[in-house]
């Protein structure tokens, strides 16, 4: 299953009409964050396959139609949207779990098929008054919250997760020390207890492309998705080499 990964820059050579022909073979688009929604439309329209996104702190204009408290009367969500697509055709991710089937693939552990278990969280470690931002405590209240579904994947399919979508990063892993950049302590925990296979987030710009794009912390491997990447499933050593090696180039 190849994935390709974008995130906080409107990349000219996805947002043309030939990209199929540069990523011909992709499977699902993850979007990691402070992406506007028309490029988002594109690429849902040109790859048709299923997209995932969640909001950063950027592009938020939609932001308030995803969360209920961001004090728009419910008539007027309704009329807006009606199910977790909200007429985009990407699926909205923020602090929410899905067990994909149309993304089934077989678990080399196990040699069974399995159907790609996605969880993700929206937003970054508070720094101003501005709307998705949370303090480290209440990001880990709302990733908490995810634990039951989490335990109950470990039951029945022998993982946790295969895939944690966020903007931010795990702290001290591709975060920078200004106060917007700093990654989340808790999701280091969350990295650590629940072992996704990757880890795809955004928020930290690529401006010298010699910086590591790639990364791995406890048994997961960390992305970063600015601008684009493409990785793979299931991940093996090999995979893994040549995603790194790719990324990190």
């Amino acid at each position: 299953m190849k994935i390709l990964c974008v995130s906080d820059y409107v990349d000219p050579l996805i947002y043309n009409q030939n990209v199929k022909e540069a990523f011909p073979d992709i499977d699902l688009v993850l979007c990691a964050g402070d992406l506007p929604m028309d490029y988002i439309d594109f690429i849902v329209t040109v790859f048709n396959k299923p997209t995932y996104f969640i909001f950063g702190n950027h592009n938020l204009k939609e932001y308030p139609y995803f969360h209920s408290d961001s004090h728009i009367s419910a008539s007027r969500l309704a009329e807006h949207y009606a199910d977790s697509s909200h007429g985009h055709g990407a699926t909205y991710l923020g602090f929410k779990h899905f067990e994909d089937e149309r993304l089934s693939f077989t678990d080399p552990k196990t040699g069974k098929k399995t159907p790609l278990l996605i969880a993700g969280c929206s937003g970054t470690l508070k720094y101003n008054k501005g709307i998705c931002q949370y303090t480290d405590f209440q990001m880990k209240l709302r990733l908490i919250k995810l634990i039951p579904r989490l335990l109950y994947n470990k039951l029945k399919y022998g993982r946790y997760l295969d895939i944690f979508l966020t903007h931010a990063t795990p702290r001290h892993i591709h975060d920078k020390e200004d106060p917007c950049h700093k990654g989340f302590e808790s999701m280091n925990w969350f990295v650590e207890k629940f072992k996704p296979t990757f880890m795809v987030h955004g928020h930290i710009h690529l401006y010298d492309m010699r910086e590591e794009r790639i990364g791995k912390y406890w048994d997961t491997v960390i992305v970063n998705a600015y601008a684009h990447t493409v990785i793979e499933l299931p991940l093996t050593e090999d995979k893994l080499k040549e995603i790194t090696e790719r990324g990190n180039q």
